[in-house]
């Protein structure tokens, strides 16, 4: 990069001949920019002391962290400096997507986007239909922390109120025994959204997989009663999950238990039914009403999946694993 200089004063003839090799021409002090909107602003501003000597203010980082950070998708691996940045004409004063903002606005009116460079991807956990779930290191706070990938199209507006539809419920939901949105991740390198939630170090199906392990029935007790508060805390609050099973009831290392993964879950009103989809819930945990296409159903769906879960602690396996809906 080169350096940009103040103007010159005049001197003596002799002066001036014993300068002319260390002062470059005069120029109009200007402030460059880095183009990349992913990079930190770096400016270089200049300014004239009393003596003719020009003082050279550099505002950059230093030069190690000049280099260009290696990026995986997203994330960036070293950590960023904090951005300056311009407010585009599609984001909000906030910074959120004008699309999101139209979709979840009252959710997330009172949040600032977090942005992908300020987390970094450790390892791929786990997949879904519509997501993608990362485990990840926050790299302001050092905390571990989950990420899922929400997969939509902006144009599509569909696929935006199904993806906001979860967020909304995310929001609205408050309990120990429910998983916890912390916040929301933009991508400016992608059309991307990854919502932010505390680790858990294990689900219950992994556990029950394990060879050799046999919950005894205090613990079963224990799992239950957290599942069944969690269920009712939602159903209070007007939810409906629609997919309770043993992936979706996250354990920590103290073992509590938390309903997860929010993505076929919608409102419901008790005094004013509406149709709803049959097309919910996993297969093995889908109750009769369902199976025989009903439309009009209630906080039973989700009953009956956690009486599937009950049985299945109990016996030490699942107790309808069907292939077909037949």
């Amino acid at each position: 990069m080169g350096c940009v200089f103040g103007k010159q004063s005049r001197e003596p003839t002799s002066d001036r001949q014993r300068r002319s090799n260390t002062l470059a021409p005069s120029h109009t002090p200007r402030t460059r920019r880095r183009r990349s909107s992913d990079e930190p602003s770096t400016e270089v501003s200049v300014t004239d002391s009393v003596d003719p000597v020009v003082v050279v203010k550099d505002r950059e980082r230093p030069r190690k962290q000049k280099q260009r950070a290696r990026h995986t998708g997203d994330f960036p691996v070293s950590i960023p400096a904090p951005e300056r940045r311009r407010t585009p004409s599609d984001l909000n004063q906030q910074g959120w997507p004008s699309w999101l903002m139209a979709v979840a606005g009252e959710a997330i009116r009172d949040w600032t986007p977090r942005r992908a460079n300020t987390f970094e991807k450790l390892d791929k956990i786990g997949q879904g239909t519509y997501s993608n779930v990362y485990k990840a290191r926050d790299l302001l706070t050092g905390k571990i922390v989950a990420l899922k990938k929400v997969r939509f199209d902006n144009l599509e507006p569909e696929s935006v109120k199904f993806m906001a539809r979860e967020i909304l419920v995310l929001r609205k939901l408050d309990h120990p025994n429910v998983i916890k949105l912390q916040g929301l991740v933009t991508s400016r390198m992608s059309s991307s959204l990854y919502l932010v939630f505390e680790y858990m170090e294990h689900d219950l199906a992994g556990l029950a997989a394990c060879h050799g392990v046999k919950f005894t029935e205090p613990q079963v007790k224990c799992y239950m009663k957290q599942l069944l508060s969690g269920l009712e805390h939602c159903h209070k609050q007007g939810v409906l999950h629609r997919d309770i099973k043993g992936s979706n009831l996250l354990i920590d290392h103290e073992g509590i238990l938390k309903i997860a993964d929010f993505g076929l879950a919608t409102f419901y009103e008790p005094e004013q039914k509406r149709p709803l989809t049959s097309r919910v819930v996993t297969l093995w945990y889908r109750p009769p009403e369902l199976l025989l296409g009903a439309t009009y159903y209630g906080v039973g769906v989700d009953l009956w999946s956690a009486g599937c879960i009950l049985a299945e602690l109990l016996s030490g396996k699942p107790i309808m694993p069907g292939r077909t809906e037949v």
